[in-house]
């Protein structure tokens, strides 16, 4: 037990601080966060006390009251602490990839599986909905990374069904907000088997693709590839 006080101390303040750093970062996208939260919190308590006063236990619907004001404060709080966020993260490269890595348990997130030079970009997520390609960047431009992955995706795992999204503010994208109850309405079609043998599969793909013994770079004028190829070793 002794030994488990300090880490508890110290987790403490980490907690603390980071509490405060995500309402001052809150506070800079919504500056009315500090007057919303009072509000609730005394509204909440006061509500109960008038109630406890009427029926004459004013201090058990007090202490009620108090608890219920503290909850309700943290549920706004980390409502508008979210909506915040991706009000930050709205058109930012890689957005879509941070939500896809906070969506739940279930899902395997592979960010950037497929990028042009305009930074348009593909992510893949798979889960029991099978797998959703997410991407994010100019909607004519992304349309052909999306049919390209989506080409190796029916290669690869011909019997799994491949969703795609479209991350924007256009018509037929999805916000960044609604990203995560966009893939959760997916109907789950696949065992958790299912999910670990597609993700196996989409993960020996990659290596071998790693692996392959392609030069880094621009080639040398002059070079020539060798004959009969790579030696096993």
């Amino acid at each position: 037990m002794a030994r488990k006080e300090p880490a508890a101390d110290a987790a403490n303040p980490g907690r603390l601080k980071q509490i405060v750093l995500t309402y001052k970062m809150t506070r800079k996208a919504d500056s009315k966060i500090g007057l919303v939260l009072a509000a609730v919190g005394i509204v909440t308590l006061g509500v109960f006390l008038a109630i406890g006063f009427l029926i004459g236990h004013p201090v058990y619907l007090g202490i009620l009251g108090l608890l219920l004001a503290f909850l309700a404060t943290a549920i706004v709080f980390g409502r508008r602490a979210e909506r915040a966020a991706f009000g930050q993260m709205e058109g930012q490269p890689g957005a879509a990839a941070a939500v896809l890595d906070n969506i739940g348990r279930g899902w395997t997130t592979t960010p950037a599986v497929a990028m042009n030079r305009s930074q348009d970009v593909v992510h893949r997520a798979v889960g029991k909905a099978g797998i959703v390609l997410v991407a994010e960047g100019n909607p004519n431009r992304v349309k052909s990374l999306l049919a390209a992955e989506k080409k190796k995706m029916a290669r690869i795992v011909a019997d799994v069904p491949v969703h795609d999204v479209l991350v924007g503010t256009g018509d037929g994208q999805v916000g960044l907000k609604k990203l995560r109850t966009t893939m959760l309405k997916f109907p789950r079609v696949l065992t958790g088997a299912q999910v670990t043998a597609t993700n196996d599969r989409l993960r020996a793909m990659g290596d071998l693709m790693s692996n392959m013994p392609l030069p880094k770079g621009p080639m040398p004028k002059g070079m020539r590839m060798p004959r009969g190829g790579p030696k096993a070793r």
